[in-house]
């Protein structure tokens, strides 16, 4: 399955963060309203991916959420990180 441009984009973010890269999974999942983009890594990852009172995270979304009008044929994107710490 062909990456899309929003999962490179969040890739190119991401790695650059991680201390495990290669653990790192994006699942794109479709709704009727949203385009959700699932980050998955490492447990020891999450940490890093979520940054203090989550101020990593916030500006993924930011980035990412604002590239919806480009990319997204009016579907709203949401970025989601799966916390493997709960």
């Amino acid at each position: 399955m062909a990456e899309t441009d929003i999962e490179s984009l969040i890739r190119s973010l991401v790695i650059p963060l991680l201390k495990q890269p290669q653990a790192l999974s994006i699942t794109q999942k479709d709704d009727g309203r949203y385009h959700r983009y699932i980050i998955d890594v490492a447990p020891n990852d999450v940490g890093r991916l979520i940054g203090r009172q989550g101020h990593v995270a916030a500006a993924l979304r930011t980035i990412v959420e604002g590239t919806q009008s480009r990319w997204a044929n009016s579907k709203r994107v949401r970025l989601l990180i799966n916390d493997h710490r709960h």
